[in-house]
């Protein structure tokens, strides 16, 4: 939302549905669900937007791109057939096998019964993972058999995700990285690059969650790597989504995990998604209304270029009480205004009570600190962390120290 506000554009920006924090920067519309297609194109209409930028992956896989374009409203996202690369892995899975990209082996798995026998035969550590959209915590990483049994109890029996097919595949060693591109259903224009840590304790330890911080850039991952990514995975993947009649415009997102053979794609998200976006924009320099403006035109992106000042960015996820699992909701949270005078604060489950902020969802606040050095960022960012207070807030306290030690050494 802020990197649209920077634009030369100076556009008058609207948010649907929007949350305490969105509210300072834009004015939340009153439709309650960012999946609802026709609330939100008649929203759009109503009010002669001219450029709607779609975040949630629901809402893209549900195909609010396709009747935002139908009802005459210039939309910057995928279609929802361009969607699917996120809707379903199995589908990413297949596309990935066409196009040349390498991932982890993988197995599809259609039913408990069919789960029981695969997993036997399974080597581990393992990873099982929803086929669909499961907000970030549908993958469980298996280190036994048995592990691996309770994993497919909650797929199949608790059904917890709603899935029928579920995907086994190797586990992956190395190094997350995070690489949004930018296409236009036929270039690629790659973000700087960023670091996501997906666990929810340190050290990587414990369950999946949909993010708890990163940090952009990346030492070793300079121009010349992360061109060398985009040849290997996003070039590949838009070309094949193509002959394949599902152009795809929009954001790819390629979470990788780089290994001693070279980068595996671990998934694709078809959207900006936190919280590396929230290290990667601040530093952006281009204007990102005209580049998403030009990313809706077949080739609009020939040439172009997103350029990012120096600075380094981190950013911290403070979650609720219980998160993962569960998220505790309504509590009051305190220091923001403090925060934010060291960081940027953007809000993710907060919700106005009685002129206070409480908590209302998993990941609550995101903190995104800037400096001349990942040391100083990062400092910074742990400061204003340390200005805020709600009951059980969860923060990892590891963030970017990965970054710190290598550019210290």
């Amino acid at each position: 939302m802020r990197a649209l506000a920077r634009s030369a554009h100076a556009p008058e920006l609207l948010c649907a549905p929007g949350n305490a924090g969105i509210a300072a920067d834009a004015e939340c519309l009153a439709e309650n669900a960012a999946d609802d297609v026709a609330a939100i194109v008649a929203a759009a209409k109503q009010r002669g937007v001219d450029l709607v930028v779609v975040g949630p992956e629901a809402a893209l896989v549900a195909g609010v791109v396709d009747a935002l374009e139908d009802a005459g409203v210039p939309a910057f996202g995928p279609s929802a057939a361009a969607a699917e690369l996120e809707g379903s892995k199995a589908f990413a899975k297949e596309l990935m096998r066409e196009a040349g990209v390498p991932t982890a082996a993988h197995v599809l798995l259609h039913s408990h019964e069919e789960a029981i026998a695969e997993i036997a035969r399974s080597s581990y550590p393992a990873v099982l993972k929803a086929d669909g959209l499961a907000a970030g915590k549908g993958v469980i990483i298996c280190g036994s058999e048995e592990e691996a049994r309770e994993a497919v109890d909650i797929f199949f029996t608790e059904q917890r995700f709603g899935e029928t097919t579920v995907v086994l595949e190797e586990f992956l060693e190395g190094e997350e990285l995070s690489l949004l591109a930018l296409c236009d259903g036929e270039n690629v224009v790659a973000l700087a690059p960023a670091q996501d840590y997906k666990r929810i304790f340190d050290g990587d330890e414990g369950p999946n969650t949909g993010g708890m911080g990163s940090y952009s850039p990346v030492p070793g991952f300079g121009p010349t790597e992360v061109e060398e990514i985009v040849d290997a995975v996003h070039r590949p993947v838009v070309a094949a989504m193509a002959r394949r009649g599902r152009p795809f415009h929009g954001v790819l997102y390629a979470g990788l995990m780089i290994g001693s053979d070279g980068p595996k794609v671990l998934e694709f998200n078809t959207r900006f998604g936190d919280p590396e976006t929230q290290a990667v924009l601040p530093r952006l320099r281009s204007d990102l209304v005209d580049l998403c403006l030009a990313a809706r035109e077949p080739g609009g992106l020939s040439g172009a270029e997103a350029e990012f000042v120096p600075e380094w960015a981190v950013t911290l996820v403070l979650a609720s009480a219980g998160y993962p699992e569960s998220s505790s909701k309504g509590d009051v949270i305190h220091g923001l205004q403090a925060a934010a005078e060291l960081a940027e604060v953007t809000h993710a489950g907060t919700a106005a009570r009685e002129g206070q902020i409480v908590t209302a969802g998993g990941r609550v606040i995101n903190l995104t600190a800037l400096g001349a050095t990942p040391a100083e960022a990062r400092d910074r960012a742990y400061d204003a962390a340390g200005r805020i207070e709600f009951e059980g807030m969860q923060m990892r306290s590891d963030i970017a120290a990965r970054a710190v030690d290598r550019v210290a050494s």
